[in-house]
C-alpha cells in the first residue's frame, strides 16, 4: 500500500528522483508530482496499470535515489529484501503499511538499527529513516536470490507458495488423466510444479505457462527447461494464446489481498473458455467453499466434480459454449 501517510513525511516537497517499491495499481502517488518516478513492480497487471499512466516500470530498481518508498508486501522476508535494497539505494527510506501487513513488527525491527520518523494513521504507519552511508546496516535482510528451500525446485521471495510444494497443486497434479491433449495452458503456474506434471503425462505437445507474477515465471524458467514449455509473463485474464487451446488446467488464485475474493477465479474461468477450442477441456482445483459451479455452467457444455480432498475439489468442464469460446 501507498496511502495518504506519505504526503505526511513529505513536508509537501518531494525529492527528484524516487523509486517506489511494489505499489499497487490504487496506489495514491500524488505527494510525488514533479519527481522522476521508478516504479519497482513485478505483478503485470500493477505494472501495467503504471506503464499506461506513463510511468517508468522496472521488476528490479535500477540506480540511485534520493528517496525509496517501499509497500509493504503481504510476505515479511520479501518486504525485509526491499526495504534492504532500498536502504542500498537511496538517501531516505520510507515504509508504508498497514497493521494487517505486519507494519507494526517491522517498525520493530527498523527502529533497532536506525532513527525513525513514524506517521500513524488509517490503521496503519508510514516510516521513515536514512538510508545509504548515513542509514543502518540492513545487510542481513538482503535478497537471498534463488532459494532451494523444495527438493527439486527452486523458488524466489515473492512467490506463492515459496518454501513448500501447495495442497492443491498437487491434489490437480494426482488427479489428472495419464494422457491429456496436446496444447495446453497452465494458467497462474507459478513457479511450475503443475506445469512439471502435466509436461509428465503422455500426448502433450505444447504447454503455455502463464503467471502474473515475474519472480515465479523465473522460477518457472528454472524448474522446467522441456522445450514444448512456453512461458508468458502476462495477466492470466488477458492472456491470448497464438491458437485455440485444447486443455486449461489452472489452480487459480483466488485473492489479491488478504480477503478472499472469489471473482478472480471466475474470471480465470472466463478466460479459459475463451482460450479453449469448441472441445477444449478444463481441470481446476480451488477450496471447497468457492463458487465456481455457476459460473462454469454458463459457460460449458459440461461441469463434473472429479474428486473431493483435503477441503479442496477438483473440477473437469468440457465444451465450452460458442458464445464464450470467441475466436482470438
Amino acid at each position: 500500500m501507498v496511502s495518504p501517510r506519505l504526503s505526511l513525511l513529505l513536508d509537501g516537497s518531494p525529492p527528484s528522483r524516487v523509486a517506489v517499491y511494489r505499489p499497487r495499481s490504487d496506489a495514491d502517488l500524488s505527494a510525488l508530482k514533479g519527481a522522476e518516478v521508478q516504479i519497482v513492480q513485478g505483478f503485470k497487471p500493477d505494472a501495467d496499470a503504471f506503464k499506461a499512466q506513463g510511468y517508468e516500470v522496472v521488476t528490479e530498481a535500477d540506480g540511485q535515489f534520493d528517496l525509496a518508498i517501499v509497500a509493504v508486501p503481504r510476505a515479511k522476508a520479501e518486504a525485509r529484501a526491499l526495504i534492504a535494497d532500498a536502504a542500498l539505494r537511496a538517501d531516505q527510506v520510507i515504509v508504508d503499511g498497514q497493521k494487517t501487513d505486519g507494519i507494526d513488527s517491522l517498525w520493530k525491527d527498523i527502529k533497532k538499527r536506525v532513527e525513525t520518523q513514524v506517521v500513524s494513521k488509517a490503521h496503519g504507519k508510514a516510516i521513515r529513516f536514512s538510508g545509504g552511508a548515513a542509514g543502518g546496516d540492513f545487510s542481513d535482510w538482503a535478497n537471498p536470490g534463488p532459494l532451494n528451500l523444495i527438493d527439486g525446485f527452486t523458488t524466489r521471495l515473492g512467490v506463492f507458495s515459496v518454501d513448500r510444494i501447495d495442497k492443491a497443486s498437487e491434489a490437480l497434479a494426482e488427479a489428472l488423466p495419464a494422457k491429456l491433449p496436446a496444447r495446453i495452458a497452465d494458467l497462474g503456474a507459478g513457479w511450475g510444479y503443475l506445469s512439471r506434471a502435466i509436461l509428465a503425462r503422455e500426448g502433450v505437445k505444447e504447454l503455455h505457462l502463464v503467471e502474473a507474477e515475474a519472480a515465479a515465471i523465473a522460477s518457472a524458467k528454472d524448474n522446467i527447461t522441456d522445450e514444448r514449455a512456453q512461458f508468458h509473463w502476462e495477466d492470466a485474464t488477458k492472456f491470448k494464446p497464438p491458437h485455440l487451446l485444447d486443455a486449461v488446467i489452472m489452480n487459480p488464485p483466488f485473492h489479491t489481498t488478504r480477503a478472499a475474493d472469489p471473482a478472480l477465479g471466475q474470471a480465470f474461468i472466463t478466460a479459459a473458455a475463451r482460450m479453449l477450442s469448441p472441445q477444449g477441456q478444463l481441470w481446476l482445483v480451488a477450496n471447497r467453499q468457492l463458487p465456481y459451479e455457476a459460473t462454469l455452467a454458463s459457460l460449458f457444455g459440461t461441469v463434473d466434480e472429479i474428486a473431493v480432498t483435503g477441503g479442496f475439489k477438483l473440477l473437469h468442464a468440457a465444451k465450452p459454449l460458442r458464445r464464450a469460446a470467441t475466436k482470438l
